[in-house]
């Protein structure tokens, strides 16, 4: 039995590691997102930070202040849904298998 929690503990610690270097991975990469047709662009990195924020010149109108807002943060949560997705797909990889079916933890998949 000593031994099967040994290497059972060796396991979990083998994926700590595997985890941090593909969180580390994660905040290297970026999904972008639109709104508006594509009008407003947000990329977001795969640690769910904001990188950027795009706006076509041409529809900067002070006029439609309110709806230029609004697309800004459409394309914003799209960009951070992304993300989230991103980062679940690639820990869930690291898990396949590990968490029994129904056990729902968040960040396994």
């Amino acid at each position: 039995m000593k031994g099967g929690m040994q290497d059972m503990l060796r396991q979990v610690q083998k994926l700590q590691e595997e985890m941090q270097k593909t969180q580390a991975g994660l905040a290297n990469r970026t999904v972008t997102a639109e709104a508006g047709g594509g009008i407003i662009k947000a990329v977001a990195s795969g640690n769910k930070k904001i990188v950027s924020i795009e706006i076509d010149k041409q529809v900067i109108n002070p006029d439609e202040k309110e709806f230029l807002e609004d697309l800004v943060v459409a394309a914003v949560n799209k960009a951070l849904e992304s993300a989230e997705k991103m980062s679940e797909d690639e820990m869930g990889k690291l898990t396949k298998g590990m968490i029994p079916p129904g056990l729902n933890i968040p960040g396994f998949s």
